[in-house]
């Protein structure tokens, strides 16, 4: 297959341009309707319930078919703006009200008429939402611990679970009256005896409820596009609103019968997802593979051209930018970008261990050559018989700096699917998730991206004997003076780590049961196998495939953390733990830190507790005010915390191939993965870990102190497995050989390598070819994942300072790109700041 280029349509780039019109903005019509089905339906099984509103909300939602769409479908009026789900979570967007147009992560415009709408609509879901009910259902133990940042599960605390892949194929193949044959023959198979019938036929006729609803959806669009074509007088453009009419009428109801209907299911199979559940991650998969019969039968009938074909992806790929989820300010910084993580995989292997890279699979990188906004998070799959040329293709995309493709290791990922419980052929069609979360399509609930789990936190109890901020949160392993061995004080750091992390499970699994109870999905669930055998929903088990997948994030700085306390304090005895403490507790003399404020304040407070002397947290704020004012370091100690400093970057750090400091790190990510996996969720299945941050290892890292590795309170903390930002310093190799040490395969929730090179490396076919032999040395050593920036320090810089100039700027942020000017001014920095390569 040549590796060719097709030109664009004129068309795109006027999609694209009326994307960025105006900010995104929140409306209130799915809340306002969900809300009234709720009053009607008080009583009924809530998996009726849920199926009621859906209807309700597809009945009345208003629609729109916007000026040179060719694929229609839209969740809101405006572009990019976004609906909002007052069944997970509303009190933090009420709280926000009139903040969230000024803050700094994705700001949205709200109008004073939808506030007001909202404010009475949330009057309704005091007490309703799954929020509070897994409040509820959580030990005191793990509330606290999510209280002090140990961990966070705040994605699926506030919001819909997304994170999925559904039976896309199957839908172009029978459409929904398929499904709803299927759930209609289910049901006649029960018996009113039967011990599950109450629970089975409510959920069989919700699902088919549900698909009723998407049918008579689709024909809304169908009647709306008949009469805009009778108001049209351009003909080309009535022509098209014609074809877009009986396509509405026969998809997703039937079957598809040629690419643009295939075209046209998908994307309201995709955009109704969202309209269900808030999830984010919905993730279109394998497109190149599922997509392909309509293709090839078209072309080879001359039904359609490529330069036909290529305009329909394209327009698919601009619909997914329009696709938008408002989350609260912090949730905001950690996902910064208005990212949706949609991924969609190209290339790899079919079942049967034959390579399936195929036209589609070069249009797909094609259409993001085109459109060059970050959605969607385009990955190609990687193995021994992948065409160099398909490579090469990527990498061009790579090289424009736009972030995608990430790059993906069959070699790793199949073993450790099936290491997980899947059969060969379904770990051989896996697609990925979101980030960098592998599953097999249509049989899955990951529950991938469950919290982020803070690494660094621990050590930093290790070092006060479980105590943060005047309160035991995590266990008492003893008084740092008394530990005389490395051994002992890891030991300790091994336990506080298993505490915390019976907290995340059971954080996880509480939040896990607050779904199955209050937001059960029939629609999303008849597009997984095998609920309708089952009949369950996903909420409830009823996937082939069960995971939960919380990710652990730091291991650079934890790595490097440990090795240092082993060579500065044990090895070469430069100074004692109780120095080093003090060291942490000061930010290495740097400022009057808020970490030391904080320090003294809770001895203060301590005393005072230990002395019956009740204080308040106002009495708190005066204290931390008083001790601000009074502390200050002698130039002596600041001297002293240099000369420390200048011995720990003497230290050698992960990510520069030596091979006893990555034999350490691979040590100490097994902290995290393998004490993870030995737990159970609700729905059945295992837990197992992730190694990457999404970009939380920004604002997470503003919440820790200084770390043993020499860096400063609320800085960043290393992404993923990736070395810190500055400290690999012997080039991409080097830092690939030590991130391919680490055990990828125990992280079967995905791992994430970011590298960034300067745009000369890649130039000319030779930068391209040397790019791609980068990459499959790496994955020979057994690397996962790998996805790059292609940008200068420069450039960065610059649009920090004349952001109107950079409007369309895409960069990778962690496992996704985004816009760089939408981006808060910290996760700009931390992109910055990452090491710069030049060359291989």
């Amino acid at each position: 297959m040549d590796n060719y280029s097709i030109p664009k349509s004129p068309r795109i780039d006027k999609l694209v341009n009326a994307l960025f019109e105006k900010m995104p903005e929140i409306e209130s019509d799915r809340a306002v309707l969900i809300t009234e089905s709720y009053l009607k339906t008080e009583g009924k099984p809530i998996i009726t319930r849920r199926a009621e509103a859906f209807a309700n909300i597809l009945e009345n939602i208003p629609i729109v078919i916007r000026d040179n769409e060719l694929i229609v479908g839209s969740s809101t009026k405006s572009p990019r703006g976004c609906q909002v789900f007052p069944e997970f979570s509303f009190s933090w967007l009420e709280d926000e009200f009139d903040t969230i147009e000024k803050r700094d992560a994705d700001p949205f415009y709200i109008s004073e008429e939808t506030k007001e709408t909202l404010k009475n609509i949330y009057r309704y879901w005091e007490g309703k939402t799954t929020s509070e009910l897994a409040t509820s259902y959580m030990a005191p133990e793990a509330i606290k611990a999510i209280e002090h940042n140990i961990f966070t599960p705040g994605n699926y605390y506030y919001n819909g679970v997304g994170h999925v892949t559904v039976c896309y194929d199957k839908i172009l193949e029978i459409g929904y009256e398929g499904i709803i044959k299927e759930a209609k023959d289910e049901l006649e198979r029960c018996n009113v005896s039967d011990m599950n019938y109450a629970s089975k036929s409510h959920f069989l006729n919700a699902v088919i409820l549900s698909c009723n609803a998407v049918i008579n959806y689709a024909k809304r669009y169908a009647v709306l596009a008949k009469e805009l074509a009778q108001k049209c007088n351009d003909q080309k453009r009535k022509k098209e609103l014609e074809k877009i009419a009986k396509n509405c009428d026969r998809v997703p109801k039937k079957g598809a019968r040629n690419f643009y209907e295939a075209c046209q299911s998908f994307w309201f199979v995709q955009m109704l997802l969202q309209i269900e559940s808030s999830g984010h991650s919905i993730s279109p998969g394998r497109f190149d593979q599922y997509m392909y019969p309509y293709y090839e039968a078209d072309i080879k009938s001359g039904a359609i051209n490529k330069e036909e074909a290529q305009e329909l992806i394209d327009c698919i790929w601009v619909k997914l930018n329009e696709l938008n989820k408002v989350r609260d300010a912090g949730s905001a910084e950690g996902f910064a970008g208005y990212g949706l993580f949609q991924n969609l995989i190209a290339g790899g292997q079919d079942g049967e261990g034959v390579d399936v890279t195929n036209d589609l699979s070069y249009m797909c990188i094609e259409a993001s050559l085109h459109i060059m906004l970050p959605q969607p998070s385009l990955s190609v799959r990687v193995w021994n018989k992948t065409p160099q040329d398909f490579l090469i293709k990527a990498a061009t995309l790579t090289r424009t700096g736009i972030g995608l493709p990430a790059y993906y290791n069959d070699e790793v990922i199949i073993p450790s699917l099936v290491n997980r419980g899947l059969t060969l052929k379904d770990a051989r069609e896996y697609n990925i998730i979101g980030c960098v979360e592998p599953q097999k399509a249509g049989k899955t609930e990951g529950w991938h991206d469950a919290a982020f789990f803070n690494m660094c936190r621990p050590l930093e109890l290790v070092f006060e004997n479980g105590m943060d901020n005047g309160e035991l949160v995590g266990v008492p392993t003893g008084d740092i003076s008394q530990m005389k061995t490395f051994d002992e004080f890891y030991d300790a750091y091994k336990k506080q780590m298993n505490y915390c992390i019976e907290l995340l499970v059971n954080a996880d699994n509480s939040i896990d049961m607050a779904h199955r109870d209050r937001c059960p999905l029939p629609y999303l669930s008849c597009m997984i196998e095998d609920c309708i055998k089952k009949g369950k929903s996903v909420q409830e088990g009823g996937a082939v495939y069960n995971f939960t997948g919380p990710q652990g994030f730091g291991i650079a700085n934890m790595a490097d953390s440990l090795y240092a306390i082993k060579v500065l304090v044990f090895d070469k005895h430069l100074l004692t733990l109780e120095e080093y403490r003090e060291a942490l507790r000061n930010n290495y003399g740097k400022d009057v830190s808020i970490n030391k404020i904080e320090h003294i304040t809770k001895d203060i407070v301590r005393e005072l507790l230990n002395k019956k002397i009740k204080v308040n947290e106002e009495q708190i704020s005066k204290i931390a005010t008083i001790v601000e004012h009074s502390i200050g370091i002698p130039q002596d100690k600041k001297n002293k915390y240099d000369k420390l400093l200048e011995e720990i970057d003497k230290i050698p750090k992960f990510g520069n191939d030596i091979p006893e400091v990555d034999s350490f790190a691979r040590d100490v990510a097994y902290t995290y993965t393998k004490p993870l996996e030995k737990y159970k969720n609700p729905r059945g299945g295992q837990y197992q870990a992730g190694l990457y941050p999404v970009s939380a290892n920004v604002p997470l890292g503003g919440q820790t102190g200084a770390t043993p590795d020499g860096r400063l309170a609320h800085k960043p903390i290393a992404d993923g497995v990736s070395p810190s930002a500055g400290k690999d310093v012997k080039g991409p190799t080097a830092a690939a050989n030590s991130v391919s040490k680490l055990d990828h395969s125990i992280a079967s929730n995905g791992t994430l390598f970011n590298q960034k090179f300067h745009p000369s490396a890649l130039s000319g076919r030779a930068g391209l070819e040397n790019f791609v032999s980068f990459i499959r040395g790496y994955f020979d050593q057994k690397g996962s994942h790998i996805q790059f920036n292609v940008v200068s320090k420069e450039t960065l810089l610059d649009a920090q300072k004349n952001p109107e100039e950079y409007k369309t700027l895409v960069v990778r942020v962690a496992g996704y790109s985004a816009l760089f000017t939408s981006l808060s001014r910290s996760l700009q920095d931390d992109i910055i700041n990452r090491t710069e390569q030049i060359g291989f």
